[in-house]
């Protein structure tokens, strides 16, 4: 949320998931971003390249701030592209009010620096 409140529109990873957990969890990391932090995702693979010693799993995607996959390659070579709007964002702030809901009494704003944190006993 620390990106969302200081003005991101779009969150972009570039990773190499393999196809053992790609297909577990690439999707799922894109979603779980997206709808975290109520922003645009776009995960970023190389394409699947069975004469190499490591095989990516590929399917580069865009996720809406709902968590709505908007665009996904395939394992090959392709280029990914999606319309970002910044209505979405808004309507999903509004419909998931998370960062109007937060306790900032009870938890401070850690970007601003300046925290501090009782050492264990």
């Amino acid at each position: 949320m620390i990106a969302a409140r200081k003005g991101c529109f779009a969150l972009i990873y570039p990773g190499a998931f393999n196809t053992t957990t790609g297909p577990l969890h690439w999707r799922l990391q894109g979603q779980a971003r997206a709808m975290d932090n109520q922003l645009y995702v776009a995960l970023c693979s190389p394409a699947r390249d069975l004469a190499a010693s490591y095989h990516a799993w590929g399917h580069s995607l865009v996720c809406d701030p709902m968590a709505k996959v908007l665009a996904e390659a395939g394992e090959g070579e392709e280029i990914v592209y999606a319309e970002l709007k910044g209505e979405e964002i808004e309507s999903a702030r509004k419909g998931i009010p998370v960062y109007e809901q937060r306790r900032w009494d009870v938890y401070p704003d850690v970007s601003a620096g300046g925290c501090k944190f009782e050492e264990d006993a």
